[in-house]
C-alpha cells in the first residue's frame, strides 16, 4: 500500500513525487517510457518558478540552461516585433531536465516503475487499485499526471471533442539569438524557437491538422506552409536538424478539464493546458505540483486523510492560480495563424507597454 501513486513521469509527476517523498510519504511513479527521452514541448521555463527551484535544490545549474530575456514575434508574411521579456526565463530540454528530476526523485526514495503502462484505476473503500502491466498496486491517493492525453482519459469530457491541433518538435544547431525566444506565425499555426543547453535550439510548432491533411507529409507541409514565413524559411535553410525524425503528438486539446475525476487528482497538462504560444506550460506544471503536494501534506496528517477537504481545496486553489491564464491564452491564440490577425498581433506588440501587459497576463508572479 503506497501513500501516493503518481501516473506519468513528466514535469508535474516528477515534482509531485519528489516533494511528497521528501516529506516522508511512500510514493510510486509509473512511466510508460524509460528515462531519458524526448517529449514534444517548447522547453522554455518562466523565471517565476526559479526561486522555488533554488529553495528546493532543484534548479539544474550543472546542465547550463540557456538564459532567455528577449521575445520576438513575426507574422505569416514576415512582419516583426521585439520586446524584452521582463521576468525572463531559462531554456532546458525535457530530455535533460526530466532525467535530472528522475535522479532527484530516486534519491528521495520514490519507487519507479518505468516501461510500465497504467491501464485502469479503480477507487473503492477509500483506496485505489491501479492496474499496470497486468499487475495490481494499491494506494491511498492517485495523482494523474499522464500528460496531454492518455487512454486513461477516454471517459473525461475533453476527450469527447476532437482537437484539430498537432505538435511537432526538433532540436537544431542554428545561429539564432541565444537569449531570445521567438514565435513565428504561419498559416493555421505558429512555431517557437529558443535555446536549450549545449548551444542547441528547440524548434517546436503547433499546426492545424488541415495543413497536414492537405500536404500529406510533415516535410511537405513544412515546405509548402511554414516556409511562407521568411524567418522560418531561413531557419530551415541555415540550420542543422539533429533528430532522425521529429517528435510528433496529435490532438492537442486546450479544452477545460476536470481537476478531480473519480477522486484522481489531476496535475500539469492533465489538469489543463495553456496554449503553447504563451510559452509557460512547464512553469505551470511546476507550480501546480507545488500546490497539490502542499495540500496533500496538509490534509494527509498523522495517517488521517481528509479527502473531500483536499479535493475541494485543490480545485479552489488551482482555479485561483490558473483559470485566468488559461482563458487569456485561448483568447490570444485567436490572433495567431492568419496573415491579417498575426500582422495585428505584431502591431499591438510594437506598443511596448501593451506588449508587456499581455506577457504578464500569461505569466505568474515568482514564488
Amino acid at each position: 500500500m503506497y501513500d501516493v501513486i503518481v501516473v506519468g513521469g513528466g514535469i508535474a509527476g516528477l515534482f509531485n513525487s519528489i516533494l511528497l517523498s521528501r516529506k516522508g510519504l511512500h510514493v510510486a511513479l509509473f512511466e510508460k517510457k524509460v528515462y531519458p527521452f524526448h517529449r514534444v514541448c517548447g522547453e522554455y521555463i518562466s523565471n517565476e518558478v526559479k526561486p522555488f527551484l533554488l529553495r528546493n535544490d532543484l534548479f539544474p545549474e550543472d546542465l547550463n540552461p540557456a538564459n532567455i530575456s528577449q521575445f520576438q514575434l513575426t507574422s505569416v508574411n514576415g512582419h516583426l516585433a521585439e520586446l524584452p521579456l521582463g521576468l525572463g526565463g531559462f531554456g532546458i530540454s525535457r530530455y535533460a531536465f526530466d532525467d535530472y528530476l528522475y535522479h532527484q526523485a530516486k534519491n528521495s526514495g520514490v519507487a519507479f516503475f518505468e516501461n510500465t503502462t497504467v491501464t485502469n484505476i479503480d477507487f473503492e473503500n477509500e483506496s485505489f487499485e491501479v492496474i499496470a502491466n497486468k499487475k495490481s498496486y494499491q494506494s491511498r491517493l492517485v495523482i494523474g499526471a499522464q500528460g496531454k492525453r492518455s487512454i486513461l482519459d477516454k471517459d473525461r469530457k475533453f476527450m469527447q471533442k476532437k482537437s484539430p491541433y498537432l505538435g511537432v518538435k526538433y532540436h537544431i544547431k542554428s545561429d539564432q539569438a541565444p537569449d531570445q525566444i521567438a514565435l513565428h506565425n504561419f498559416r493555421n499555426g505558429y512555431c517557437g524557437i529558443s535555446q536549450v543547453e549545449n548551444q542547441t535550439f528547440n524548434l517546436c510548432y503547433l499546426s492545424h491538422r488541415d495543413n497536414l491533411k492537405k500536404h500529406k507529409t510533415v516535410e511537405e507541409m513544412e515546405y509548402q506552409v511554414l516556409h511562407e514565413n521568411p524567418f522560418l524559411k531561413n531557419i530551415w535553410a541555415t540550420s542543422d536538424f539533429l533528430f532522425d525524425k521529429p517528435e510528433v503528438i496529435n490532438e492537442i486539446s486546450f479544452e477545460k478539464k476536470e481537476l478531480v475525476y473519480n477522486h484522481i487528482l489531476m496535475c500539469g497538462d492533465t489538469a489543463g493546458m495553456i496554449t503553447p504560444l504563451c510559452g509557460n506550460g512547464m512553469a505551470m506544471a511546476i507550480r501546480s505540483a507545488r500546490i497539490l503536494s502542499e495540500l496533500i501534506i496538509k490534509y494527509c496528517n498523522k495517517g488521517q486523510l481528509k479527502r473531500i477537504h483536499l479535493e475541494q481545496s485543490y480545485e479552489k486553489e488551482w482555479s485561483k492560480q490558473f483559470s485566468a491564464r488559461l482563458w487569456t491564452g485561448r483568447q490570444i491564440q485567436k490572433m495567431f495563424g492568419s496573415s491579417w490577425s498575426s500582422n495585428l498581433a505584431v502591431h499591438i506588440l510594437k506598443n511596448q507597454k501593451l506588449g508587456q501587459a499581455i506577457v504578464r497576463l500569461t505569466h505568474g508572479k515568482p514564488f
